[in-house]
Parts: C-alpha cells; sequence; structure tokens
C-alpha cells in the first residue's frame, strides 16, 4: 500500500512539499529517515524516536539476513512487531552492502556470492532471494535488488551495472507479491549522465511505485553529485516519491529537497555521534576536544532537544572522556533529532513559499567542515 501526495511545489526550486501513505501511517515529505542497520537505531529506543516523531526508519536486508535470519523475524511477527516500532519501515535491497564487500564477493547476471563479514560463511543472493527476504521482514518499503557500481569506475562497468540493475529489477517486480508492501525500483548509473538517463528510462517503463537515486555518495565530490540530481530528478515521475539514498549531511539534504527529492536515509547522525560529533546551528563540533573541559553551555543554544535542555559540553565531554555509554546515547539522540528539525523547518519553509530563504540563511550560519 502506497499513496503520495504533493501538496505544494516550489516556485524558486524543483522542491515540492508532498505526503506518503503507507501501512503504517502517514509520512511528510522531504524527510530524513534514520537508519536501523540491525533493527535498531544505534542507542535510541523507539520510544525517543517517537519523542522526535520519527515517522519512518530503515531497517538493513543484508545485515539482518545474517543475522538473525528472516526466518526467525518473520516468526516475530515481522519486523515491527520484532523490535517494537510501530511505525513504517524501509529495508534497503543489501546492494550496498555487497558493493563494499568488493574483496569477499562475486558478481554475476544470475545473482551474487559472497562470504558473510561475519564469519566467513558463503552465500548467494538474487533478486528473487532479496524479495522473500524483504517480504519476510515485512517493512512498508522494499527496495530492489541492484548493483553499485564503485567510483571512480570506466565506463563499461557503470553500463553493466545498469544493465544488470534493470535485469533484477525486473525479476523482483516479477516475484514481489505482498500487497501490504511498496517496490521502489534504484536508478544507477554513476556520473555519466548518458546512463542515468537509460537507467531511469528503463525503470519508469516498469513503472514502480516510487524509485530510488541509488549509486552517490560513494566517492564522487559534491558537485558530480549535485548535477546527477540535477539530471536524475527530471527523468523521474512527478507524481512518485524520489528517494536519494545513504545522503545525509545537512548541507546535502538542503541540496537534495532543491533537486526535487523527498526521501533520504545515512548512518551519518548516529555515527558521528559515536566518534564525539554533534551537529549544531554553526556546524559540527567535536565534543571530545579539550576547549569544550570548562564550557557550560548546552551543544547547540537553538535547539530544544532533550540533551540541549538538560547537560553541558563540558558534561557530554567529560562521558566521552571517561567512555560512559550515555556519552553515545545523548549525542544520537541529538543528532536525529536536529536533522528531524532541520527537516521539519524545510518542510515549512515550503509551505511558505520561503525555501530560498532559508536555504540562504541556514548555510550562511552553518559552516560545513
Amino acid at each position: 500500500m502506497l499513496q503520495f501526495k504533493v501538496i505544494k511545489n516550489d516556485a524558486s526550486s524543483s522542491a515540492r512539499l508532498g505526503q506518503l501513505v503507507l501501512t503504517h501511517g502517514v509520512v511528510d515529505t522531504p524527510v530524513f529517515m534514520p537508519v536501523g542497520t540491525q533493527a535498531t537505531v544505534k542507542t535510541l529506543t523507539p520510544d525517543e524516536l517517537y519523542e522526535m516523531n520519527t515517522k519512518i526508519i530503515l531497517g538493513n536486508t543484508y545485515h539482518l539476513y545474517l543475522r538473525p535470519g528472516e526466518d526467525l523475524i518473520e516468526k516475530a511477527g515481522g519486523l515491527h512487531s520484532f523490535m517494537n516500532w510501530q511505525n513504517n519501515m524501509l529495508t534497503d535491497s543489501g546492494g550496498f552492502q555487497v558493493f563494499s564487500l568488493s574483496k569477499l564477493r562475486k558478481i554475476t547476471d544470475e545473482g551474487v556470492y559472497f562470504n558473510s563479514h561475519i564469519d566467513g560463511s558463503k552465500h548467494f543472493l538474487t533478486p528473487e532471494k532479496v524479495m522473500d527476504i524483504q517480504q519476510k521482514l515485512g517493512a512498508d518499503i522494499a527496495m530492489c535488488f541492484d548493483e553499485c557500481s564503485p567510483y571512480p569506475c570506466s565506463y563499461e562497468e557503470a553500463a553493466a551495472a545498469v544493465r544488470r540493475t534493470t535485469h533484477w529489477a525486473g525479476r523482483c517486480q516479477a516475484v514481489h507479491c505482498r500487497e501490504d508492501q511498496a517496490l521502489f525500483g534504484i536508478v544507477q548509473g554513476n556520473v555519466f549522465p548518458d546512463l542515468r538517463e537509460k537507467s531511469a528510462f528503463d525503470l519508469v517503463e516498469m513503472d514502480f511505485p516510487g524509485y530510488a537515486i541509488g549509486g552517490l555518495s560513494v566517492g564522487e565530490s559534491k558537485e558530480e553529485m549535485y548535477h546527477i540530481l540535477d539530471l536524475t530528478h527530471t527523468l523521474l515521475p512527478p507524481a512518485k516519491p524520489r528517494y536519494l539514498m545513504g545522503v545525509g549531511a545537512p548541507e546535502d539534504l538542503l541540496e537534495g529537497v532543491r533537486r526535487g527529492v523527498d526521501m533520504f536515509d545515512c548512518v551519518l547522525p548516529t555515527r558521528l555521534a559515536r566518534h564525539g560529533t554533534a551537529y549544531t546551528r554553526r556546524g559540527k563540533i567535536t565534543i571530545k576536544n579539550a576547549a569544550f573541559t570548562a564550557d557550560f553551555t548546552p551543544l547547540d543554544t537553538d535547539c530544544s532537544c532533550y540533551v540541549c535542555q538538560n547537560y553541558s559540553r563540558a558534561y557530554l565531554r567529560h562521558l566521552f572522556k571517561a567512555g560512559e555509554i550515555l556519552a553515545l546515547r545523548l549525542l544520537s539522540y541529538h543528532n536525529v533529532y536536529f536533522l528531524a528539525r532541520l527537516m521539519e523547518n524545510i518542510r515549512e519553509a515550503i509551505r511558505e513559499g520561503d525555501l530560498t530563504g532559508f536555504y540562504h540563511r541556514f548555510l550562511r550560519d552553518y559552516q560545513v567542515n
């Protein structure tokens, strides 16, 4: 089940305000989706995500297939029941994870042979197998199995990945039968405009309910990524949601929205938190630095989250230096909240016809580093 409605188009860009209706509720777009790789957004509870008004999160097909296994999760009643999450979920295809295991896998037209990064055991994933896994997991949105070509790569390598991604998308569509789960196609093509055009054209012909833009933020420059987004969004149906995979830096969220993207995901907010880095309205700060030893101000004076209302930079630095788990939880909470509020502000700016003004004000103050 999926319905998507564009409520308002921005007059000064390709941004749009939308509403995505899924089995587990309504999602206002543009939206950032926190990543719950192994059936958890790292260090955060579902209740904390509800507090932030999080309507959709991700699960990782590759990791959940290896551990604890899709059959066990199905026996638990599906991923929502297994992790006690009442709102929407999206599961990725596992294609990117397989791509990142370049020394442990072999790709063929039939599927991908790979060795588990956990115990070295041998596995073979096909589009049909990936659909079976995702249907057992039971997320509201499932992704087609795709091949993400590396950056840099030759035109021939990228073209082969596009051909295989299209072929696999057809096989995924042929066996996907869960009516309460929407299946998205994934546009590939690396940084080659004509390959992006071909990939998008072939997938649009298949008439998926939504489309993802894959294979970006894998090493190319931001200028190259933005150039591909400028092209790709014009190739996708305006009445269907567009999802930019694996992108989550605040400046990239803004640039993606201006280029017509509705959905984003990234591990960045929790990953940065685990290394002691926090988002603030002025840019990122590393809380472990000595400069914060006696800094009794909040992480971000413009932030109204639980962490900024209750704890100082000095206390958070102390927790990190002492190796306390609470440090990871508090910074993760703040970072996820920061991106959730950013998207909320972006939606409000589109609604009020002020996205360009908000864009310039935000980037004037936010130091990209």
